[in-house]
């Protein structure tokens, strides 16, 4: 049996030769996938993959016909099987049924490709684990792909498929299957075999409802059904034990789901829905949860039963109807971040909703001090309730993570302030009110840790570029500052999702701020600034606050309705005469299309 048979009355060299000369994979690269076991050939324009990659465990090397003496790196009798290829960002429209010759393969990645079909052969490489086929135009799967029951990753995401077929159920080994961005209308019940997955992305398809059956699978840690046509969640779903991420954005629901087993589940993204009341049996199951998101639904009123939610870190209500707070809100022990933008707010004032989640919290705790029967209830000790003559507060670091040293009118921040954090691990600092003129220069020793900062009522000039040495970052406030710009170094805050820079010398809209993609709220208002990039602006694709207002914006450019993300938009006090008051009046939504409705054709 020889391993050449299948091109035995030809050149076993020919292909080589062929290859060397037109192919545009090197030569060097296949000698070296031989060693390795791995090949990698993204991104080469790639139409069709040579032969010789198909072949290379079968095909003596031609160095191998050249050369009689070998170093010991050069034995290619002693080398190993190719278990890796990529072949992803190329312009392949077809694969080999020459692929079953690679039988080795432990991972095949052919995403970002012009993929129509697979072929049937794929069913022969018993030993893949990892199947990435993303981003082509695949509208069906060969019935072999099914045979291969090692599989512990397949990605479809991208694609054009309407259906699955019941022998996906075969996959039993698979823990992480993305089948988003596709036209699904079902997802068949032998998906409830796949029970060792612990990933799954049902997103972006044409689902109205989800079999019962899912419910079967018991290691589901992250499943995401965002942007379906889904009206409720069945039941059954709850009994996903170990589910901890679970996103519904962009549905039709008019309920949060029932969770009442599903006691490691942290986030729950409810998004973009219809959602109008928030029923106390669907929070009383939640108390591990650490991050509610409900932005963009109806929802009037908060029951006093979110104060269950012990483990709340985050709250996302933007763009709701709420128009009142539970006091009780204020004790949630680890709320650090309250989104409340664009709703309407009557009972708290506008002055108080911009001073930050930490000041709101202290307003609604000085809420329910007061008793029914006229008696006042002891507060907990935190930074608001110790002593004023108390001028560091121990206690608020360690218990609360919280550098507090506000309203204290000081020119500088004491060496004593940061030498009481000592080694604890402080995430939040509020140095506002003060009479600063520079950013502390020891704020960065806490820079493996802070998540929130307010330097805000200050009369700071400039921003250090050391600042950018605090990469986690999240929320910044600079308030009522002097500021005329910001350092470019701070694009390096990669998780910041918030800067309120209102009521500073700004004259241009800060250029770096156009580099940070993770930004969803910026407030400028009453600045100077005269204008605005929309094409750049529009590459901030999670920014969905945009605060301009009283600033010396002569023009709105038309593209600036192109930014879709955007969900509240402030541009009242402006000198630009359109778009007029009439149609600012009307929101945000009306703002953007009246725009777009303006750019030139």
């Amino acid at each position: 049996m020889s391993r050449f048979k299948r091109g035995a009355h030809v050149d076993s060299r020919a292909g080589f030769r062929q290859e060397k000369e037109d192919c545009p994979v090197p030569y060097g690269l296949l000698k070296s996938a031989r060693k390795s076991g791995q090949l990698n050939l993204s991104g080469r324009g790639l139409t069709e993959v040579p032969k010789s990659v198909w072949r290379l465990n079968l095909d003596t090397p031609e160095e191998a016909q050249q050369n009689l003496s070998f170093g010991a790196a050069d034995r290619w009798w002693e080398q190993t099987d190719l278990t890796k290829l990529l072949l992803s960002s190329n312009k392949l429209q077809s694969l080999s049924d020459d692929v079953k010759l690679l039988s080795a393969l432990v991972v095949l990645d052919i995403h970002d490709n012009q993929l129509s079909s697979l072929p049937e052969s794929i069913g022969e490489l018993e030993q893949l684990q990892k199947l990435i086929l993303s981003h082509n135009k695949l509208t069906d799967l060969p019935a072999g792909l099914w045979r291969l029951t090692n599989l512990r990753c397949l990605h479809l995401q991208q694609n054009q498929m309407e259906r699955l077929p019941q022998d996906l159920g075969q996959l039993i080994h698979l823990d992480d299957f993305d089948v988003s961005n596709n036209q699904l209308t079902d997802i068949p019940e032998s998906l409830s075999k796949l029970t060792n997955l612990v990933k799954l992305n049902l997103s972006c398809n044409r689902l109205k409802s989800l079999p019962p059956a899912i419910s079967q699978m018991k290691n589901i840690r992250m499943l995401d059904c965002s942007r379906n046509q889904l009206e409720s969640v069945p039941p059954v779903l709850a009994q996903m034990e170990s589910l901890e991420q679970l996103y519904l954005r962009h549905n039709k629901l008019r309920l949060l789901p029932e969770l009442p087993c599903c006691k490691t589940l942290k986030e729950l993204h409810c998004g973009n829905n219809q959602i109008e009341v928030l029923e106390p049996d669907h929070l009383k199951h939640l108390s591990a949860l650490s991050f509610l998101e409900l932005r963009d639904n109806k929802v009037k009123r908060l029951p006093e039963e979110i104060t269950l939610l012990e483990g709340l870190e985050r709250l996302d209500l933007t763009n709701n109807d709420v128009s009142s707070l539970p006091s009780g809100l204020g004790t949630l022990p680890k709320l650090k971040s309250l989104s409340l933008e664009g709703n309407p707010l009557r009972a708290i004032r506008r002055d108080l909703l911009t001073k930050g989640t930490g000041e709101l919290l202290k307003y609604l705790r000085s809420r329910v001090q007061e008793q029914p029967d006229g008696d006042f209830k002891e507060e907990p000790k935190t930074a608001m309730t110790l002593p004023s003559q108390a001028k560091i507060n121990v206690h608020a670091i360690k218990t609360l993570k919280t550098l507090d040293y506000s309203e204290k009118h000081e020119a500088s921040i004491p060496d004593e302030v940061f030498n009481a954090v000592g080694d604890s691990a402080v995430t939040n600092v509020n140095f506002s009110k003060n009479q600063l003129t520079s950013v502390p220069q020891r704020i960065t020793e806490l820079k493996d840790t802070l998540a929130d900062i307010n330097l805000g009522f200050n009369k700071l000039t400039t921003i250090p570029v050391e600042f950018s040495k605090l990469q986690l970052l999240v929320h910044i406030d600079l308030r009522n500052n002097l500021l005329i710009s910001l350092p470019m170094e701070l694009e390096a805050l990669t998780k910041l999702r918030s800067i309120i820079l209102s009521f500073n010398k700004f004259k241009s809209f800060p250029e770096v701020l156009y580099h940070i993609s993770s930004l969803e709220t910026i407030l400028m208002c009453n600045n100077q600034v005269g204008g605005i990039d929309p094409v750049r602006l529009k590459i901030l694709n999670r920014l969905s606050t945009l605060d301009l207002s009283n600033n010396d914006i002569m023009q709105v450019p038309p593209e600036l309705g192109n930014c879709i993300s955007l969900r509240a938009l402030m541009l009242d006090g402006n000198p630009f005469r359109n778009p007029r008051a009439a149609v600012l009046s009307k929101g945000t939504d009306a703002v953007l299309e009246y725009l777009r409705s303006r750019i030139p054709a």
